[in-house]
């Protein structure tokens, strides 16, 4: 199974060599995998340094030029720390562009809470108008960026280290139906999928996957519900997509249990999978939650009952 970050690069490089208006800006990270890159087209891949505001300037600048910009570092550098450039330089600007960042929540979970991003979805989910791709397989991270920079509008690519054993097409806006049942609904989105499908193994759910939640697909949500309950996990901060589930569902009676990273900083940093595993975000964690989740909605349906007799 090819690494994830890797296959960013070398997508990208391709891209340079395949498209003469790709430009690719980085600030030092992944360094290692641009040399090529930077000897083929020395005037169109730039490394600015530690230099993550000017990152985004450069990029932006780049676009309203009539480039098409590649943006990359840390996500937790990307979009944590030059937020405001993204904001203004892009968004405000209306310029396109593909901002990739990677590392995610916890892929760097021993550098420490510097290197953690488990907002960065919120974050750009404040901007009208981006699309956000999260990759749950290496074949998606480069069919998601190859979608991204034929397009022009504003990209955002997560790349994490964690996948899923299988990929799936990438579709902005319509969910795969990976099963039907009658009972609850499991939004699952990007490297979480493999621990989804484990952890409701036995239950008559319904289980959707996404790599690419912005746009969100609404429509497909309320076509495959067959019951109240909805459970959404995402692999970044707990509830990131709760306002748009609740939106699609605004006249449809539901239960939403949104999984996902907590707030609360961990602060003994461990392994990624130690992260997964203590946010709950694993098979066994994420089956805990649903028989919770499912046992409320049980005793509620029996309060109910009583109630009208």
């Amino acid at each position: 199974m090819s690494d994830p970050r890797q296959t960013f690069a070398r997508a990208a490089t391709a891209l340079l060599d395949e498209d003469p208006s790709v430009a690719l800006v980085y600030a030092e990270i992944s360094g290692q995998f641009f040399a090529d890159a930077e000897r083929s087209h020395p005037d169109r891949v730039i490394n600015v340094g530690i230099r993550e505001q000017l990152l985004v300037n450069v990029g932006a600048g780049l676009a309203l030029t009539g480039m098409r910009p590649i943006v990359h570092t840390f996500g937790s550098f990307l979009v944590e720390r030059a937020f405001e450039q993204i904001k203004l330089g892009f968004s405000h600007q209306d310029v396109g562009g593909v901002l990739v960042g990677s590392g995610g929540s916890f892929d760097a979970a021993s550098a420490g809470r510097t290197h953690q991003a488990p907002g960065d979805v919120a974050l750009i989910d404040t901007l009208p108008g981006w699309t956000v791709h999260v990759p749950g397989h290496a074949t998606e991270v480069e069919d998601a960026l190859r979608l991204a920079v034929a397009g022009s509008g504003r990209d955002y690519v997560r790349v994490v280290s964690q996948q899923n054993t299988e990929a799936f097409p990438v579709r902005p806006g319509r969910f795969h139906v990976l099963r039907r049942g009658a009972g609850p609904t499991v939004v699952a989105v990007g490297p979480v999928l493999d621990a989804v499908v484990a952890a409701t193994g036995g239950l008559d759910a319904t289980v959707l996957y996404a790599s690419t939640v912005r746009p969100f697909d609404g429509r497909g949500l309320r076509e495959v519900l067959s019951g109240p309950e909805v459970v959404l996990v995402e692999p970044y901060l707990a509830g990131t997509s709760s306002r748009v589930v609740s939106d699609a569902l605004v006249d449809v009676p539901h239960r939403l249990l949104a999984l996902g990273v907590g707030a609360e900083e961990l602060r003994r940093y461990g392994t990624p999978r130690q992260h997964v595993a203590a946010h709950g975000l694993d098979a066994a964690g994420i089956r805990a939650s649903l028989e919770v989740f499912l046992g409320q909605s049980t005793r509620l349906a029996r309060e109910r009952s009583s109630a009208r007799t």
